[in-house]
């Protein structure tokens, strides 16, 4: 690369870098997005249900039953919304969606737990939030248990010894956030290309750039330096408030965080251009990226479902997804202390994705151009 190249790629870098300054939507896509996003999700996405609404029928009216309440509501999953007097008043009030269970106390527990009787509570479930309903039937499982053997010496066959590795405390953030790098990123290389380069398409400007000596590859590179760039800042600031905030640990390779960040940030790129030339125009630009870009990589990525629950059709869908190999490489690197070696196989797929991406955005920018 010559020296006349390297200034027309600069020059195209900085002729973008006056655009976005100017542009106050582009500077809160920049700066106030990423600070958003990661804060929101990092503290409203919490996979531990807790406080769950529920309503009681104490039948036993007994110093035992009334513990049992107690120490249901003190466990800190459930809270007692009301006192209710029938199965009646139960099935209306779930029905209302003012609770999402109904835990009833049969008639003569405290005389089953004196005389040793195995006796425990019945239990009515809203099923159509059927992932709460599993939670809370498991957390009462569990509950039940523990009755069971304090009141009634009845004790499980068999123990589960558990020990969880890389979260120990199952915090929700430390999973939410590493995976919300890569729809940070996405958001801004994706977005932020395919609105700017879109609106140079839309004013005239683009053709006033044919007017110059500067080619097709030159362009692309002068544009993707700049966002690249932006990008990483980005990335950096998502650390801060992902250490600082919610003092994720980061136990692995930094050089292989930065390096397969910046072919996720090529591939989101590549992509933002490309969808660009197909729109033209900034309001479809932002549909495209919509519905290409964003979408998938909340809701195909693994970021929040697991793509293993996924029909197969889609598992394989999956993985023509940058962000799904990225979501993986992140995950893996802050929680598991992974380097180069341990995610070989998601960083060769993902340089393998960007690559191709960016032949496809050089074969059909040339064209347009031309046109």
């Amino acid at each position: 690369m010559n020296k006349e190249i390297i200034t027309r790629v600069l020059s195209v870098a900085k002729k973008e870098r006056y655009h976005i300054l100017r542009d106050p939507y582009a500077l809160t896509i920049v700066i106030v997005v990423p600070l958003f996003i990661v804060l929101v999700f990092g503290f409203v996405i919490d996979f531990d249900v807790k406080n769950i609404p529920i309503n009681f029928q104490d039948q036993d009216q007994t110093a035992k039953s009334r513990d049992l309440l107690t120490k249901l509501e003190n466990s800190g999953y459930f809270k007692i919304h009301q006192k209710l007097y029938s199965v009646d008043e139960a099935f209306k009030d779930i029905e209302n969606g003012n609770s999402k269970a109904f835990v009833q106390i049969p008639p003569g527990l405290e005389k089953n737990i004196l005389s040793k009787n195995y006796s425990q509570p019945q239990v009515l479930l809203d099923g159509a939030d059927n992932s709460t309903a599993g939670v809370i039937l498991g957390y009462l499982s569990k509950f039940t248990a523990f009755v069971n053997a304090e009141y009634f010496g009845v004790k499980q066959n068999s123990k589960i010894n558990e020990q969880f590795y890389y979260n120990p405390q199952l915090l929700s953030s430390w999973f939410v956030v590493p995976g919300l790098t890569a729809i940070i990123l996405a958001l801004i290389s994706i977005l932020l290309t395919a609105l700017t380069v879109a609106k140079e398409w839309e004013n005239g400007s683009m053709e006033l750039l044919l007017s110059t000596p500067v080619k097709p590859i030159e362009i692309i590179l002068g544009k993707m330096i700049l966002y690249l760039i932006i990008g990483v800042l980005a990335l950096v600031l998502v650390l801060i408030v992902s250490f600082m905030v919610f003092e994720i640990p980061f136990n692995g390779s930094l050089i292989t965080f930065i390096f397969t960040s910046i072919i996720f940030l090529i591939s989101c790129l590549a992509q933002g251009i490309l969808i660009s030339i197909l729109a033209k125009n900034q309001q479809l630009a932002m549909q495209i990226s919509m519905i290409t870009g964003l979408l998938p990589s909340l809701l195909l990525s693994g970021f929040i479902f697991p793509i293993e629950n996924m029909p197969i059709f889609f598992q394989g869908l999956t993985s023509i997804l940058p962000a799904r190999w990225y979501i993986l490489i992140s995950r893996s690197i802050f929680l598991k202390g992974a380097d180069i070696t341990n995610v070989l196989l998601p960083t060769l797929a993902l340089i393998v994705l960007s690559s191709v991406l960016v032949l496809i955005a050089l074969k059909n920018f040339k064209p347009n151009l031309e046109n």
